[in-house]
């Protein structure tokens, strides 16, 4: 049995139940009581229904960022540019805003001056854009062999692009 919101493509959490449903993490009991909730399990994901009452799943939770206080989704980043790159965005830790928005583009025609100008014109909170030394150029986001991104491996690339900028900044 799927819970889910009595308001047609309203997007929410997607929270199941059911005689199938697990029952806790293997001697992991932090775990348990963070992914139930109320005898429902939490997926991570966030869904919404249509009118004929199928779910389809548009996020998921770990793809947001918590920037000064304030949840960003990865994924409208990501669609803001879509147009001219395809891209990836990740949060790094930061000591000062608690994350920060890391993206991962690979367009070699478009510059990470091109995506910052975009981001700054679209609809999006100004809290939101990376900074322009935040976005990075790759050859390639990495994909599992089913199509979908391979969400650990982009986000090393992040880690270690970013990485790589402070080490030059340091080394300056």
């Amino acid at each position: 049995m799927l819970a889910f919101a009595v308001l047609a493509f309203l997007e929410a959490m997607v929270l199941v139940n059911g005689p199938s449903r697990m029952v806790g993490y293997w001697r992991a009991l932090e775990l348990t009581k963070e992914a139930l909730h109320d005898d429902y399990y939490s997926t991570g994901d966030l869904g919404f229904v249509d009118e004929d009452g199928f779910l389809f799943i548009s996020d998921r939770l770990a793809r947001f960022s918590k920037v000064a206080g304030e949840m960003v989704p990865h994924l409208a980043l990501e669609e803001a540019v879509s147009a001219i790159t395809f891209s990836f965005v990740t949060g790094v830790p930061d000591a000062r805003r608690g994350e920060r928005l890391i993206m991962l583009f690979t367009n070699p025609e478009v510059t990470p001056a091109d995506l910052f100008q975009r981001l700054h014109k679209s609809n999006l909170p100004a809290l939101w854009v990376p900074k322009r030394r935040d976005i990075h150029y790759i050859e390639a986001i990495p994909t599992l062999a089913s199509g979908k991104l391979n969400l650990m491996q982009a986000r090393k690339l992040a880690t270690e692009a970013d990485n790589s900028r402070v080490s030059a900044k340091r080394s300056i």
